[in-house]
């Protein structure tokens, strides 16, 4: 009677210890189940990109108009009647801060999807993190080689560094006449893209002088400049951001360096204007968005952005409202479900109208788009082709 008395014991006890077992197991597969496929109240998506430090006027003007893709949706009922929620990481355009902030927006955010990174580097460290969790990312102005190979989450919504650096170098020596050029480069993944492709064509089509090389944050560029003007090129190309660009064409103007300046979408920013003053004008570079565009869908976002931020939406921002839009119709049609749902909705985009083109997605998820090239004139950003 003793011993059925404690087999009973026994029993109950382990009975209601796999029981409160399998009560666990089943709530947590039913929280990772509501996370793919949106069960909770708000569906969570993630920005990732520098909002302080150097580059911060790109993580910033990101940040904004993915803000803009939201506020429309969320205006017209949400998705399925769930309004979308951003939560916003500070990567500082540093690569380590960018993998503590994917994998915050993915294990403690739960977010579904993710814009971003902003700068290629951050994409290049994020980017396998949140491919092996299997949450989509999109980066709309991350340019560098290799980004659309890191998986099949990852996409991105702007032009390749290749495309535009080739394109541009084409542009300069058909249409502008120039024959012998320099380069400056920054020592990163994007400033290497861009010199790579400019002057693999310059080469082809023309001449290349000398390729010289700076680190994001230098202040003095004199050296690189002492030799370019020895060799007296046509122009310049600076394969980096405007925060140096500004920099190398006011020293190059005060070291009597007459020739032109040409760049790529990093000088997309009215900070080179601000930083570079008269020394920027007539530079001509790359970019994926003008906003005087007089369509209906552009000035809408330019009205919309003013509005909201009290400032001019520059390419980082139209193109981050481009990618939350394609984002969010991917949502949609995914009935709110991440993942592998949303992965396949996500690689089904054909000839999206968006205000920064037409954009489609190739099968590994790089952007098929065109190149414009932008002037300085007068002190502003003006649409030569």
């Amino acid at each position: 009677m003793k011993f059925s008395r404690t087999l009973a014991l026994i029993s109950i006890v382990l009975i209601i210890a796999l029981t409160a077992t399998g009560c666990g197991q089943s709530s947590s597969e039913s929280q990772q189940q509501n996370q793919q496929q949106g069960g909770s109240d708000t569906i969570k998506i993630g920005t990732l990109g520098p909002l302080t430090g150097n580059i911060a006027t790109y993580g910033v003007s990101t940040k904004h108009g993915v803000e803009i893709a939201v506020d429309e949706i969320n205006n017209a009922g949400g998705i399925d009647g769930k309004k979308v929620e951003i939560i916003s990481e500070d990567t500082r355009g540093d690569q380590t801060e960018a993998a503590n902030a994917v994998t915050k927006l993915i294990q403690q955010d739960k977010v579904i999807a993710i814009v971003g990174g902003v700068i290629s580097s951050e994409t290049l460290t994020a980017g396998p993190i949140a491919n092996d969790a299997k949450v989509v990312m999109i980066s709309s102005s991350s340019t560098a080689s290799g980004i659309p190979e890191i998986g099949p989450y990852i996409f991105r919504n702007c032009l390749s560094d290749e495309v535009q650096a080739a394109q541009l170098a084409e542009y300069a020596i058909k249409e502008m006449g120039f024959k012998n050029f320099a380069i400056m480069y920054t020592n990163n993944d994007y400033g290497v893209s861009l010199k790579d492709a400019f002057e693999k064509k310059a080469r082809e089509l023309a001449n290349v002088l000398t390729v010289e090389t700076y680190n994001d944050g230098d202040n003095d560029f004199r050296p690189q400049l002492t030799k370019i003007k020895s060799l007296n090129p046509d122009a310049l190309y600076i394969a980096g951001y405007y925060t140096e660009a500004a920099k190398i064409a006011q020293q190059a103007k005060e070291q009597g360096l007459n020739v032109q300046i040409l760049g790529a979408d990093g000088f997309y920013s009215p900070k080179l204007l601000e930083l570079g003053g008269e020394a920027v004008e007539g530079v001509v570079f790359t970019a994926g968005f003008f906003p005087d565009d007089p369509s209906e869908a552009v000035q809408n976002f330019v009205k919309a952005y003013r509005e909201k931020f009290n400032a001019e939406p520059d390419m980082f921002a139209a193109q981050a409202y481009d990618a939350a839009k394609i984002l969010l119709t991917a949502i949609k049609n995914a009935k709110g479900q991440g993942g592998e749902v949303l992965q396949a909705e996500m690689a089904k985009t054909k000839d999206f109208p968006g205000i920064t083109g037409i954009t489609s997605f190739t099968e590994n998820g790089d952007a098929l788009k065109d190149v414009l090239i932008l002037k300085v004139e007068n002190g502003k950003f003006v649409k030569i082709r």
